[in-house]
């Protein structure tokens, strides 16, 4: 009578046990819906410049060189914000801080020569505001570079509670999160550069 009653007894509590469920971090979930969002946005866009760009009238012109340059440089950035991330993990703290820096300071960089490029294409009369050609390559740069300042902006966050010492193995939320957008912000650059080379 006695293990009848452990045997039910066991059975109750395995039924009472609640079920573990997968669950994200509620800001994780609204990073990948507004990531999803901007996925969308710039779809729309590519998609909407190969239908203009076959209805003629479409001014041909080379790509400013400086956008290599500002390509390369978001790709290096892209390599230090996976440091900072390693950095964190392992708990070093001093190459967290340092591959922070380094990351921001080639978000700015990068900023300062797409701003650069425009100044270029001004100077071989492309402008935002005429051939609908240069008005795409103008709004696509621009939409990114505005999405990049808000990147910039995380980091900078990030950086300053990485001095805090809120950033660590065991605290790793905030960092993962900004990471994943930046590498976003990188590779949806380099889809973009590559778009242009392709259909300018």
């Amino acid at each position: 009578m006695e293990q009848k009653w452990d045997l039910e007894n066991l059975n109750l509590q395995y039924i009472e046990e609640p079920k573990q469920t997968l669950s994200m971090h509620p800001k994780k979930f609204a990073l990948w819906l507004f990531i999803v969002t901007v996925v969308m946005i710039f779809a729309a866009l590519t998609s909407a410049y190969i239908v203009r760009q076959s209805e003629g009238n479409w001014l041909d012109f080379e790509l400013p060189q400086r956008l290599y340059i500002t390509s390369g440089i978001i790709f290096l950035s892209s390599l230090s914000m996976h440091w900072a991330y390693i950095s964190a993990k392992k708990d070093n703290l001093l190459s967290l801080k340092v591959s922070m820096f380094v990351t921001a300071i080639l978000g700015i960089a990068f900023l300062g020569g797409q701003l650069l490029s425009w100044q270029d294409l001004v100077a071989t009369d492309v402008y935002f505001v005429g051939n609908p050609a240069g008005s795409f390559l103008y709004v696509l740069t621009g939409l990114h570079g505005l999405h990049l300042v808000s990147g910039v902006i995380f980091l900078i966050v990030v950086l300053v509670n990485a001095f805090r010492y809120k950033i660590h193995a065991k605290s790793m939320d905030q960092i993962e999160m900004c990471a994943t957008y930046w590498h976003f912000l990188d590779g949806l650059w380099l889809y973009l550069f590559l778009f242009l080379l392709l259909n300018h």
